[in-house]
């Protein structure tokens, strides 16, 4: 299980490794070629002597014009001991594989970013004996996709655009867009990639926004983040229901994750509605309402085809 923003920010590469390709192709310009096929290495690059090193995520990429060792380091603040560590990567790599290793950083911060793109020179000024140029993805140039079509057309790309931007007030149509791509895609896939979004979303509405759209489509029910969730709203009320039977319990939980939906996009929630939807026990029609409380723009449209 993915417990933080760090790890869900490489994993991703892990999970759909060609994403990685596309984005030094599509998103950074950089003319890598297209792999044969790419193999996920074992990430330890610790020596003999008892000081453990380890990258964040390694492929290995075959194409036409050569093998590539992809080093993937998520970067969550700048950190001036990575001018030591990963050109030390780079080179145990190369010695110990004999491959090409190119360094991808991936951030949601700006100004790591910046940091991070910085050229690290070793040696003598103007004559340096090694420099390190690392390859960023960040907030500044991975796409913010807030289309559903766009989502569909490329599912990774848009997990990564929703990790990389899932904040402020372009979090909805990137959430919403997503949640509906996720749909396109088997639910194994889908129950994973919800997971990365679910850790790297630090805005607490925009978490809890994600986890009700999640649960409007029930792929976030299969999950053992899902289990998480629950114990959350145990402790918090929402699910006093279970004590009364499991259906009820989550006919609530339903029923109020249609308001959550509502409140957040901006839309008045009137008593009238309130009422309504939390009488309902009905999963199947709350399901429904939750599907209309992502493109409503009046709380009474729920019911407009009642």
């Amino acid at each position: 299980m993915v417990g933080s923003s760090h790890e869900a920010l490489h994993r991703i590469f892990q999970k759909g490794p060609a994403l990685l390709t596309r984005a030094l192709q599509r998103v950074l310009h950089v003319p890598f070629p297209e792999p044969r096929e790419i193999a996920a290495l074992n990430v330890d690059l610790t020596e003999i002597e008892p000081i453990e090193r380890r990258v964040d995520t390694l492929l290995r990429a075959e194409t036409d014009e050569g093998t590539y060792l992809l080093v993937v380091e998520s970067q969550g603040k700048t950190d001036d001991r990575k001018r030591g560590s990963w050109p030390y990567y780079l080179s145990f790599l190369y010695e110990k594989y004999r491959c090409e290793p190119v360094l991808i950083v991936i951030t949601q911060s700006s100004a790591t970013a910046r940091w991070a793109s910085r050229p690290i020179r070793l040696g003598f000024p103007g004559w340096e004996s090694l420099t390190v140029r690392p390859l960023v993805l960040g907030p500044d140039n991975v796409p913010v996709i807030a289309d559903e079509r766009q989502a569909e057309r490329d599912v990774p790309l848009a997990v990564l655009s929703a990790m990389t931007h899932g904040r402020g007030a372009q979090a909805p149509a990137i959430l919403e867009s997503l949640a509906s791509a996720l749909r396109t895609i088997d639910p194994d896939s889908a129950a994973v990639f919800v997971q990365f979004v679910d850790s790297c979303l630090a805005d607490p509405q925009a978490k809890q926004m994600w986890r009700d759209l999640m649960t409007a489509i029930q792929y976030f029910w299969r999950h053992p983040l899902a289990e998480q969730v629950r114990e959350e709203g145990r402790e918090q009320g929402l699910e006093q229901g279970l004590e009364q039977g499991l259906e009820q319990g989550r006919a609530e939980a339903k029923a109020e994750m249609v308001l959550h939906i509502l409140q957040w996009r901006g839309i008045q929630v009137t008593g009238a509605v309130r009422e309504r939807v939390e009488a309902c026990t009905d999963l199947g029609q709350l399901e429904a309402w939750a599907q209309r409380a992502v493109h409503a723009t009046d709380a009474a449209e729920l019911f407009a085809e009642e």
